[in-house]
């Protein structure tokens, strides 16, 4: 590997601080509560209040990191989908008919906490926009 290329490659630390400065701004967005977020990314309620007054100490697992992969990929097919801002953020907390959502909004089926939940919310909100899922 070149030393130009080592110096580009990002650290865990830097994807952590990053990633959760974007999410808390999208799931404020959504109207996330406190508990639900902590349920989301599965982080402790002192943990929480310490990333959110400084990302940079955060230090989160590997699964945290793919929860917070999910939520801006969850994000990103909600701006291709809808052109209207509203729509973009106010999507999460419409109760939705989908038999995978069943009447629930899809901010709290991912509020359980279960990575699955996650996974499937993300493969049903990119199908709609056509996604090859």
């Amino acid at each position: 590997m070149t030393a130009a290329l080592a110096n580009t490659t990002v650290q865990p630390k830097q994807l952590s601080q990053a990633g959760l400065k974007a999410v808390f701004a999208i799931l404020d967005k959504w109207g996330a509560s406190a508990e639900q977020i902590q349920r989301v990314l599965q982080i402790s309620r002192p943990a929480y209040y310490k990333y959110r007054k400084d990302p940079a100490v955060a230090s989160l697992s590997q699964d945290q990191l793919e929860r917070i992969s999910y939520l801006l990929n969850i994000h990103a097919s909600l701006r291709l989908l809808f052109d209207n801002p509203a729509n973009q953020y106010g999507f999460m907390t419409l109760p939705n008919q989908h038999p995978f959502f069943n009447g629930s909004t899809p901010l709290a089926v991912i509020s359980t906490g279960q990575f699955a939940a996650l996974y499937d919310t993300f493969r049903h909100i990119d199908a709609l926009r056509g996604g090859l899922w």
